[in-house]
């Protein structure tokens, strides 16, 4: 870390440029630019967090991911098939037209009909029609229940537009959220206003102004001298660490949702045995990593689901630090050491970010004291990408962000029916419980069931471990002390900046 203050302090010796903060403005560093402003499109993480911000949903979401009211003030599920929503009065889009049941069923017929194309079309296969009866209520005809439909419906998935809706809503949003577009310039800045008419009541501040900062060291420089205001889970541990020692800069921590993960290749001729992957689950000291790599910013994870969800099961298997009992598995499933003490030889691939060589480099170290001799293949990420969706793996470690917010996420990463392209099941896990829990649990309306089925599910893929499970990554807000309320929630997303205040 001494490394990062030197740098940071010498980077900024000879920095130049415009400081101080713009009154009424929150200045937010980005890492990329949004993909696609359109509620209907865009799914990367920075579109759909600004989309949140500039539209409101059918339903958004508290802390456990349960659904609350947005536009919807209440529903009705009078049988599996059948979801009956009542709007409230008032609502306007930004450009001063009233928001109806016939702009809910506009948006959702122009994604059902191929209108609009996007990859959200899938999300709601289950989705038969849509019917507007009058101003104030929508109905939701399904093909077959689908309990997920509730999660489905939340902002920021999706997002409310207006009928009529042009293409340009990319460049041009018109939604009914707390904050309405102000100006944008690609690659540089995204500024939105805050909206008087917002039926939440105004954002506390006048606007938010989203810079486009892609590098790292030059956002925490930004973040020193004062002319940027925060920064959101996108600065390393280390230039955390360093930046929080300058004068007028605090940081926010707080439980994540996020996982990071580590997954297995189960028709591969090794990896196959479950023995050797819970072998490597008891051979990953997580706690050193957590506490050394990464600064003590994460929480130890044992399922898919953050453990604040409401389906998320306390009671899922647990793989401690355990190197005897590694050992113990790797004797017993015939993985003996050799001459050289090497039992097995494993590849890794990994992206080429440097967060996830370094905990690639911690599990070859701490494997190799169990006589696991582990290859490292780091790949730049589109190649990453299609390496793991085509099969082209032994192992391979990444992060669910938001998707891991719904149990849904059982089915679409450990389904047997939901091998790539149809589903994220890249690993090739197969399992006829797994597939018969999930298909039971995504007909099943009743909250305490559900549970109760995903309880089971969680049970099974803990002792299967098609995934290790690694840890949730704390939400770390880098922010400047004139900034009061700065509370991010645990999904990541950017919400909380309508309740922050400017001192």
């Amino acid at each position: 870390m001494a490394l990062v203050v030197a740098l940071i302090s010498t980077a900024l010796s000879g920095c130049r440029g415009r400081t101080g903060a713009e009154p009424g403005t929150v200045t937010f560093l980005l890492e990329a630019s949004p993909a696609n402003l359109d509620p209907r499109i865009g799914t990367d993480a920075p579109s759909e967090r600004l989309d949140s911000l500039l539209y409101s949903g059918l339903l958004s979401h508290d802390e456990q991911m349960k659904p609350i009211p947005d536009l919807a003030v209440s529903w009705q599920i009078p049988d599996p098939q059948t979801y009956i929503f009542t709007l409230r009065a008032g609502v306007r889009f930004h450009d001063g037209r009233a928001l109806t049941s016939a702009d809910v069923k506009y948006t959702f017929d122009s994604i059902l009909s191929g209108q609009v194309k996007t990859a959200k079309r899938g999300t709601y296969r289950s989705v038969e029609s849509v019917e507007a009866p009058n101003d104030a209520t929508v109905i939701f005809h399904l093909r077959a229940p689908d309990a997920a439909l509730l999660w489905n419906l939340m902002r920021a998935g999706i997002g409310i537009v207006a009928r009529g809706s042009a293409a340009s809503i990319a460049q041009q949003p018109n939604g009914s959220g707390p904050f309405r577009l102000e100006r944008m310039t690609a690659d540089d800045e995204i500024v939105l206003a805050a909206n008087p008419d917002y039926f939440g009541g105004r954002a506390r501040v006048e606007r938010v102004r989203f810079r486009i900062v892609p590098d790292a060291m030059v956002r925490a420089l930004e973040l020193r001298k004062g002319s940027a205001d925060i920064a959101l889970n996108n600065l390393t541990p280390d230039m955390t660490d360093a930046v929080e020692k300058y004068p007028g800069i605090k940081v926010s921590r707080g439980a994540g949702s996020t996982v990071a993960y580590l997954a297995f290749n189960l028709d591969d001729p090794l990896t196959t045995h479950r023995e050797l992957r819970q072998a490597l689950a008891y051979a990953t000291d997580r706690e050193t990593i957590i506490r050394y790599q990464l600064r003590g910013q994460a929480r130890l994870a044992n399922s898919l689901l953050p453990p604040n969800h409401w389906a998320a099961d306390p009671h899922a298997p647990q793989y401690p630090y355990d190197p005897q009992r590694s050992e113990a598995l790797l004797d017993a499933a015939g993985f003996r050491r050799g001459p050289d003490g090497t039992r097995v030889h494993l590849t890794l691939k990994t992206s080429t970010d440097e967060s996830t060589r370094q905990l690639a480099a911690a599990l070859q170290d701490q494997w190799k004291r169990v006589g696991v001799a582990l290859d490292i293949h780091p790949i730049e990420f589109a190649t990453f990408y299609s390496d793991v969706t085509h099969g082209s793996f032994q192992m391979y470690t990444a992060r669910w962000v938001g998707g891991n917010n719904d149990p849904g996420i059982f089915e679409y990463v450990f389904s047997s029916k939901k091998f790539p392209p149809d589903g994220a099941n890249r690993g090739r896990y197969r399992s006829a419980q797994v597939d018969d829990l999930v298909a039971r649990a995504n007909a099943e309306p009743d909250q305490e069931k559900r549970r109760a089925l995903y309880f089971q599910v969680q049970e099974i893929v803990g002792q299967d471990l098609p995934y290790i499970n690694l840890w949730y990554p704390e939400n770390v807000g880098v922010y400047r002390d004139r900034l009061g309320n700065v509370e991010p929630g645990p999904a990541g997303d950017y919400d909380f900046l309508a309740g922050v205040t400017i001192r």
